[in-house]
C-alpha cells in the first residue's frame, strides 16, 4: 500500500538539502522525533545484526563540545537533535548470541531452529569475505541507517545535515563510546532550516539521469 504518491515522494526529495543553518529556537516535536527515532531502530542491516548505537544529543552544552570536534560547524550546536552513528567494535560471538536471543524472544521460535543461521553469522565474523574488514563492514551498516534516517526526515518535512567533517576520536572521548564497545562513524544534525539559509532555495546540481543510471 502506497502512503505517498510518487510525485509527493519526489517533491520531498527535491525539498531536502544538507541544511547549513538551523533555527536554534525551533525543536522537533516529541511525536515527530519518536517516528524518526523508530526509523533508526527499523533500519536494515546485514544479517539483521544491527552493529550500531545511535547517540541522540540534545543538550546545548554537549552539542557545543561536539561542535569543537566538528570543524566549528554550527549545525551541530543549533540543530534540534544531533544523532551520532557509532559502530560496534569489535563484533564478537557474544553479539551474535545476543541477536539470536532477541529473535527467540520476538518471534517465539526455538534457539535450536536458528542453528544454521548462527553458523553462517559466526563464520562471517571468523572469516569475512576476502578484502572486507569487519570494522569497514560495520561502518557501512551505519551509513545504511543514516540514509534511512535522512529519507524518513525528509518525508516528514524535517531538515537534516550529514556530517563527516568531524573528529571521530574526539567524539568518542566526549561521548564515552570506547567503554561501551563502539566508535563514531558519522553524525547527522536534524531540525528546521533557518529562514536566512540561502542554500535552502538554490537549485540542486545533479548529473542527468542518463549519466548516473544504467538500465540493463
Amino acid at each position: 500500500m502506497s502512503l505517498l504518491k510518487p510525485s509527493e515522494l519526489e517533491a520531498q526529495m527535491r525539498w531536502r538539502y544538507a541544511c547549513k543553518k538551523f533555527d536554534s529556537e525551533r525543536f522537533i516535536p516529541p511525536e515527530m522525533w519518536s517516528a524518526l527515532e523508530n526509523s533508526l531502530i527499523l533500519a536494515p542491516s546485514s544479517f539483521g545484526l544491527q552493529p550500531w548505537k545511535f547517540v541522540v544529543v540534545r543538550t546545548r552544552e554537549l552539542k557545543e563540545q561536539l561542535m569543537g570536534a566538528s570543524w566549528g560547524q554550527t549545525q551541530v550546536r543549533d540543530c534540534s537533535h544531533l544523532v551520532v552513528f557509532a559502530a560496534r567494535h569489535p563484533m564478537s560471538e557474544a553479539d551474535v548470541h545476543r541477536f539470536l536471543d532477541r529473535i527467540v524472544h520476538v518471534r517465539g521460535v526455538t534457539r535450536e531452529s536458528l542453528a544454521g543461521f548462527q553458523k553462517v553469522m559466526l563464520a562471517f565474523l571468523a572469516k569475512p569475505p576476502e578484502g572486507l574488514s569487519l570494522t569497514e563492514w560495520a561502518a557501512r551498516q551505519a551509513y545504511i541507517a543514516l540514509g534511512t534516517f535522512m529519507t524518513a526526515a525528509a518525508a516528514l518535512g524535517v531538515d537534516t545535515c550529514p556530517l563527516e567533517g568531524i573528529a571521530p576520536a574526539k567524539y568518542d572521548d566526549i561521548l564515552g563510546l570506547p567503554a561501551l564497545g563502539y566508535h563514531t562513524i558519522v553524525a547527522c544534525a536534524a531540525g528546521y532550516r533557518a529562514a536566512y539559509d540561502r542554500y535552502a532555495t538554490v537549485p540542486k546540481v545533479r548529473f542527468a539521469t542518463e549519466d548516473v543510471v544504467l538500465h540493463r
